[in-house]
Formats: structure tokens, sequence, C-alpha cells
């Protein structure tokens, strides 16, 4: 293994995981990603080179802005080595060839996707749209997917999560269904499906725990978001294992 090639990818993971902090900051309050530079949302006093080096920064002032000393948030340094270390994986992995370049994109898309919704309840048709069109386009030039498969895998997610929607006291959102429909174009069919059903499965599991440890009410609202962008994730990367185990165990029978 190439391991300065390594090192390097994880750093570029620490530098997007840094800019993802800015999306998450800004993106759910309409503010813009250029303007104004980075400050302290405190202060606001700008911050400087050597305040915004990822992960390093955050060690270096213990967590607190070095000029008012407010707590900067742990999500901004956990957020940078989630990317880093996705990146590296994903590298290690694949290897340079662009289809690691897409999967690194994509995580990064969901993990924004996944903070965001946990943190505002919301998924941002800013970064919903933008997403849905790139899937498109790169499935365009990926041959293990295609354009049509993409298409047939967006109207599925888009469709299975609407009708879900639809169902009285359901705890999809709108969001959701537009997010199910990116995570079609980027898995293709029938692998949505498979992410899809791992959301669900996850979303479970987690309210079930959350509800016998009492940390939420039956019929509390939690974010179905995270566990659609978690399912793609794992879906890019073990899809296609998953599906074949599930199709030679169940349908043989």
């Amino acid at each position: 293994m190439d391991w300065f090639n390594l090192f390097i990818v994880s750093l570029v993971g620490l530098a997007v995981g840094s800019f993802l902090n800015v999306c998450i900051d800004r993106l759910p309050a309409g503010l813009s990603l250029v303007s104004p530079p980075s400050h302290c949302s405190e202060c606001q006093t700008t911050l400087k080179t050597l305040d915004l080096v990822p992960v390093a920064s955050y060690l270096a002032i213990r967590g607190r802005c070095r000029y008012c000393s407010a707590r900067i948030p742990l999500r901004s340094p956990l957020v940078e080595l989630t990317t880093g270390a996705i990146f590296a994986l994903i590298w290690a992995g694949y290897g340079p060839i662009y289809e690691a370049y897409a999967l690194m994109g994509y995580a990064a898309f969901f993990l924004a996707i996944l903070v965001i919704d946990v943190e505002h309840e919301i998924i941002p048709n800013v970064l919903v749209f933008p997403g849905f069109a790139v899937a498109l386009a790169v499935a365009s030039f990926w041959p293990e997917l295609g354009l049509a498969r993409a298409a047939i895998g967006a109207g599925a997610g888009f469709g299975i999560l609407l009708a879900m929607y639809l169902i009285p006291g359901a705890v999809i959102g709108e969001g959701d269904v537009k997010l199910a429909a990116v995570v079609g174009a980027v898995t293709g069919f029938p692998l949505v499906v498979v992410g899809l059903a791992m959301a669900f499965v996850l979303g479970g599991v987690i309210a079930t725990v959350l509800l016998v440890s009492g940390k939420r009410e039956r019929k509390g609202r939690m974010a179905f978001g995270p566990f659609i962008a978690i399912g793609a994730v794992v879906t890019l990367v073990w899809g296609e294992p998953v599906l074949d185990w599930y199709l030679t165990r169940f349908l043989s029978l």
C-alpha cells in the first residue's frame, strides 16, 4: 500500500471535512458559503489561518475560541476526522480510480446531510437538488451504473418514500422523499432498495433502543435523513455483496 498517498488523501479528507462544517453551519440558515469569511459565532472575530487548521487548531486552543473563549462544538473536529477516515478507507479499498473520487464526493455529501438533519431536522434543497443533478451526470460516465439504471433507481427511491410519506402519522418528511430520489440516482436500481431497507432497519433499531432507554417518547419525532444517508454510503461500498447474499440465501429456498 502507498502510505504516503494514503496520508495525503487523509489530509484532503480533513480539509473537506472543514468545508463541510461551513456548509452545516451556514446552509440551514440560508447564508453564503463564501461571505463573510470564517468567524467566531459568538464574538464575530474573523478567524486567522492558524485557527482553521482541521483538528489541530481545535486541539491547540482546547476547543475554545482564541479570542473570546466561547466553546467550539465538538462536532467540528468529529466531522473533520470522520471525513478524513472515510476518504482514507475508500482510497485503501479502491485506489486512484475515478470511482473512488466519486465515492468520496458522495460520502461527503451524505455526511453533510446527516449532520444537518440531526441538528436542524431539515434536508436543505440547496444540497438535494444539485446532488441529484450531479448524481445523474456521474451515472452517465459510470459503466456499472448508467443513466437509465440511475433514473429508474431515482424513481423507485422517490416512489417508495412518497408512499411512506402519504401514510397518515408517518415519520417520513418531504426532505426524506427527495433524498431517497438522490440515493436512487447514486446507487441505481435495485441497489436503492437495499439502501432504503438498511435505513429502515437501522432506524427501527435506534428508535427501539431510545424508547427502551426512555430517551424518546413513542410518538416523538426522530430525523430519518441520517439513516437514509448511512444506508446510501453502506450500499455504495457493500451493496452488491449484500444484494447477492440476499438473493442467494432467500430466493433459493
